[in-house]
């Protein structure tokens, strides 16, 4: 018998120890899936059988989930858009290769918000994803599938993409572990782009060590990404039993402002006070730009989608119309009939903001936004050794209640956005229920860029006290 929401640690010892085989484990997920998918539709392809031979690495015999924007040669990859809907990718990205390598065996794809551009996964064209946990509300966005696959234990762990809180926020609404990393840390070889200078690939996990030994195998530099850094890479799972007392913890002022729920408000207060009972210093920083951040974010990265999406003209690749008159046309009528209303009115917002006469007053100004957020930043890491915060302002809502409000789902990434603005690490671990909606907090812990050991650590030790 092979027991539920196992963990890669547990799995890993299960598979030693001879509990269970390697097949007889797939098989035990696959099932699942036959039984709970078509309900939380959390895949969108489902893989019958391993393509994985390794039998040794850390991940040996793990089955995981990955995101549909990340590309498995030989395989449909549709970023939740109907215009890649027959799209069957060409080459495996960096990410999966790695997992791969490290014997990880891949369950299937999961859903997400059409070409990551959402935070409730109701901009799938496949249909919402459900939250396991109340399956009339929202399990977050863009990774949602992912997010959701790992808390009804459709999968051991997952793989997503964090442009602006896409990991994090959906860990948060589904009650696990998200984890976005550095930008340049992990190859975005083969991720599907949204916003280049913003996307960066991350596990999600039932626990933080799980979330450690993931990012172990990740990591490093990859020739097809030249954003990716040479640095060492440590063990990030040495040293999360290590003790946190004395390290120094800013809580920024503006965290707590009109937007946040009472209910999230006192979670993460009550986690705030049991980093003080393991030995923390609390401090109470600033962060002066924070508040133009969600702005500033809203322009530079819509004007990076109406470059990526370019691509997807219905020409090259994709779907295709048949009744165009001429190439103009084609372009029109495909990209019509293939893109949503959501990429639509990203491209546009973009395209405006990079416009000749608009440039200056929108996309050059969020720039320099974007460098005096990381400046905050900056200075804050002076004084203190991480950050913490919530991860969303809300927990999961009913699904359709803000689909037709964008800027109310905007306004869900105003917590998770800056990191992404600043190129840094940002974990998301549950702190408890919502005391009204009996749906999961997530707790936000910050680091400097490439500090994610320190990170790990600090949210490992909290995971054991918040248990």
């Amino acid at each position: 018998m092979i027991p539920e929401n196992l963990t890669i640690v547990k799995a890993r010892a299960g598979l030693a120890q001879g509990d269970f085989s390697v097949e007889e484990l797939f098989s035990h997920y696959n099932k699942k899936i036959a039984d709970k998918n078509r309900e939380l539709n959390a895949y969108l392809t489902v893989f019958e059988k391993p393509d994985t031979e390794i039998k040794e690495g850390a991940l040996a015999g793990i089955p995981c989930a990955i995101k549909d924007n990340m590309l498995i040669e030989g395989t449909r990859t549709t970023a939740g858009s109907k215009i890649l809907e027959n799209y069957i990718a060409s080459y495996t990205a960096t990410a999966v290769t790695k997992l791969k390598k490290a014997g990880a065996l891949i369950l299937g794809k999961t859903n997400m918000d059409e070409f990551a551009m959402g935070t409730s996964t109701e901009n799938s064209a496949y249909g919402p994803t459900k939250n396991p946990l109340d399956t009339s509300r929202i399990p977050g966005g863009s990774s949602g599938g992912s997010a959701a696959a790992v808390a009804a234990d459709l999968a051991v762990f997952a793989l997503g993409s964090d442009t602006g809180g896409s990991i994090r926020q959906p860990a948060a609404m589904c009650g696990i572990v998200g984890l976005k990393p550095t930008y340049g840390r992990i190859s975005r070889h083969g991720l599907i782009a949204m916003a280049s200078s913003f996307d960066q690939i991350g596990p999600l996990t039932k626990t933080v060590e799980d979330a450690a030994i993931v990012l172990n195998e990740l990591c490093g530099h990859d020739i097809f990404d030249s954003t990716t850094v040479k640095n060492e890479i440590p063990d990030f799972t040495a040293d999360l039993n290590k003790p946190i007392k004395g390290l120094r913890v800013g809580v920024p002022k503006e965290f707590f402002n009109a937007g946040l729920s009472n209910e999230t408000e006192e979670r993460i207060k009550e986690t705030i006070k049991k980093m003080e009972s393991l030995g923390c210093d609390i401090k109470e920083i600033s962060l002066p730009n924070f508040e133009y951040a969600l702005a500033a974010y809203y322009i530079a990265v819509p004007s990076e989608i109406s470059a990526n999406l370019a691509r997807f003209d219905g020409i090259r690749y994709g779907h295709s119309v048949k009744n165009g008159e001429n190439l103009i046309d084609t372009y029109f009528k495909s990209r019509t009939e293939g893109l949503g209303s959501e990429p639509v009115r990203r491209i546009m917002l973009g395209a405006y903001a990079l416009s000749a006469g608009y440039y200056d007053a929108y996309y050059l100004k969020a720039q320099k936004v974007r460098a005096l957020i990381k400046k905050d930043f900056d200075e804050a890491f002076k004084k203190v050794d991480v950050i913490v915060g919530p991860t969303a302002p809300n927990t999961a809502f009913k699904i359709g209640e803000k689909v037709s409000d964008p800027l109310a789902l905007y306004l869900e990434d105003i917590y998770t956005v800056p990191l992404n603005l600043a190129g840094l690490p940002g974990i998301s671990i549950p702190c408890g229920l919502g005391s009204a909606s009996k749906m999961p907090v997530g707790f936000q812990i910050i680091a400097n860029q490439f500090n994610e050991a320190t990170l790990l650590r600090v949210a490992h030790q909290l995971e054991q006290v918040l248990k």
